[in-house]
């Protein structure tokens, strides 16, 4: 039980030290010699170091913030489910019953526990940074790149669909950010149907992604939320 126990926690932390890494302030600042939370909307994330970093900056920290996700993604599908996978369970002892009681059949999925909390674990990293005194960015890319391995290629697929076409309809990287957050969970029922204790971690996580949005949407709201090919308002 401890070991199992252990390998999940090691996923969650190991999952948000490595979300937590701010690419946007360590690129803005070492390659141009700014500070990305001093500039335009002061998020750390894509959209921004597009717009006051230009095209290479922005794409350089997309690129680092999606390998984010998926090494976190990776980790948890090829070491920490093998590794749980791998724990001997001896029903003859009051260790592998609790185990058994936990995690069997009727229980709850370490597999997929595993996956979830690497899911949870490096977008709050990234949200709520250590190294930035807790605050961070949106978290949309390097949750995206998890969900490859946490949903798999057609998941994948699917959230990268809905986050193009709430852009395509409203010309807001927003729109389709919220968008996606909200598809999240839903996909979710699909996915982890049944597994009940995974998925409410997969639909709090998508929940602080919306939340992380918050000044986006009060910017919908008032028709003042900056639009692809406008001009910053």
């Amino acid at each position: 039980m401890a070991a199992v126990i252990g390998w999940l926690a090691l996923a969650f932390v190991v999952s948000f030290l490595l979300g937590s890494i701010p690419w946007g302030v360590i690129v803005s600042k070492l390659a141009f010699k700014k500070d990305l939370r001093d500039e335009g909307s002061g998020n750390i994330g894509t959209t921004n170091a597009m717009r006051t970093l230009g095209k290479a900056g922005g794409a350089a920290v997309f690129v680092l913030d999606f390998g984010k996700g998926i090494a976190a993604g990776a980790l948890a599908a090829y070491v920490f489910v093998p590794a749980i996978a791998g724990v001997e369970v001896d029903a003859t002892t009051a260790d592998g019953q609790a185990l058994l009681t936990a995690f069997g059949s009727a229980g709850v999925n370490p597999a997929a526990l595993a996956m979830a909390l690497a899911f949870a674990g490096c977008t709050l990293g990234h949200i709520f940074s250590p190294w930035l005194k807790f605050k961070g960015g949106k978290g949309i890319a390097v949750a995206a790149a998890c969900l490859l391995f946490v949903y798999g290629p057609v998941g994948f697929l699917v959230e990268i669909a809905v986050f193009a076409a709430g852009i395509a309809l409203t010309r807001c990287v927003s729109v389709g950010s919220i968008a996606a957050a909200v598809v999240c969970p839903l996909l979710g029922l699909y996915y982890y149907g049944g597994q009940w204790v995974p998925w409410l971690i997969i639909l709090a996580t998508a929940c602080v992604v919306v939340w992380a949005h918050r000044a986006n949407i009060g910017r919908l709201r008032t028709g003042t939320e900056n639009k692809i090919g406008s001009k910053k308002k």
